[in-house]
């Protein structure tokens, strides 16, 4: 049976493990979402397989190394153990004769590249963002309002400690695997301009290259000293937490936010989706989030989750609104509609109806700002 939804025919798939079929089944995950909560060890077996062919494509670890014998390296959350020749599971650490090199994403160079977005702009915490409300005027915003006239630095980062089979900005692989266009700090500090008022690292992901996104923060805020200037995150949230205490401070003192993209609840959904365990993020969150009393407007964190039919249900969102109303209620969380895409490409979009579910659920665990994004996407 072929459903069309929006603009994509899906067809139904069988999962490996139950024998359902259902167009909400990822044939590359192979296994439906149920039997990743209820059967996670057999399930997992097909997922994982996933990523090796993922990863296989661009020379990587199809999971973050572990040999007893290699070298840890302590950057992320991922804590690899590198074996002698071997790569971390971002790329861009290697154990050379006993030696880690860190390939890029020091204070000195980046695998990285920039571009300018104009404000207002589609920022996963554009309801609750200075540049685009104005919330945290005149101390952290220009207006009152949307910052027109004004731009984001967009600064994308060309490596990630995850590996998610529906990345929307997946081509991140090529410029790890490439190891290039390659930047100093200095460089990227220079790219700012009087009519730039904020910074937003995503990628990739800014976690496995943490040590150039702070220097060149540090010297951004420097440069525009005596003037408004937020420095902000799109994170998965699974940086070593020295670095993350930094990145927070670095967004508190500047208006910024720290955006955490909570890819799902369940251990073993989000280790189908994304190749790595979750428990590091949220002891992350909790971390981040004992100094947002320090600056109740902005919002110093904010969290999001992509609704991925099948997978990332009203139980996910309903988990993790949970987890976080339980922090504070006051937290904005936005729920994405899913794109299919990479290698979850045959997928339907996210329903209506689930987005609505979810947003209940939401509610209902004690959170009281909640979005709902990409509506356009809503089938």
């Amino acid at each position: 049976m072929i459903f069309r939804v929006s603009r994509y025919f899906v067809k139904e798939k069988e999962c490996s493990l139950c024998g359902k079929r259902s167009r909400e089944i990822s044939s590359i995950i192979g296994v439906c979402g149920e039997c990743l909560r209820e059967n996670p060890n057999e399930a997992l077996k097909y997922a994982m397989e996933a990523h090796r062919r993922s990863r296989g494509r661009y020379g990587l670890p199809p999971e973050p190394p572990r040999d007893p014998k290699g070298l840890k390296c302590t950057l992320c959350s991922n804590q690899c153990q590198i074996p002698e020749g071997g790569f971390g599971f971002c790329g861009l650490v290697k154990n050379v004769n006993g030696r880690l090199v860190r390939l890029a994403g020091t204070p000195d160079k980046g695998v990285v590249e920039w571009y300018y977005d104009p404000l207002p702009t589609n920022c996963v915490a554009e309801w609750t963002c200075p540049g685009c409300t104005g919330i945290g005027y005149p101390k952290y915003a220009y207006m009152p309002s949307a910052e027109t006239g004004y731009y984001n630095l967009a600064v994308f980062y060309g490596a990630c400690n995850l590996d998610c089979l529906f990345c929307q900005n997946w081509q991140y692989r090529s410029m790890t695997a490439l190891l290039k266009p390659v930047h100093t700090v200095e460089e990227l500090v220079r790219a700012v301009h009087s009519r730039v008022s904020c910074v937003c690292y995503f990628g990739g992901d800014p976690s496995p290259q943490m040590p150039h996104a702070i220097r060149a923060s540090e010297l951004m805020l420097e440069k525009c000293k005596g003037r408004i200037f937020r420095v902000c995150w799109e994170t998965n949230g699974l940086m070593n937490p020295y670095y993350l205490d930094r990145a927070v401070e670095l967004s508190l003192i500047s208006g910024g936010l720290v955006k955490f993209d909570i890819k799902a609840w369940t251990p073993s959904i989000y280790k189908a989706l994304t190749g790595v365990d979750n428990k590091p993020l949220f002891e992350n969150i909790r971390r981040a989030a004992k100094r947002i009393q320090e600056r109740p407007k902005p919002p110093l964190i904010v969290a999001s989750t992509l609704l991925v039919p099948g997978y990332v249900d009203e139980y996910e969102v309903r988990m993790i609104a949970r987890f976080l109303a339980d922090i504070d209620p006051n937290i904005p969380y936005s729920l994405l509609a899913f794109h299919p895409d990479y290698l979850m490409d045959d997928l339907p979009t996210t329903s209506r109806k689930l987005a609505e579910a979810c947003l209940k659920a939401a509610k209902e665990e004690g959170l009281v700002n909640i979005n709902i994004g990409n509506v356009w996407l809503l089938s």
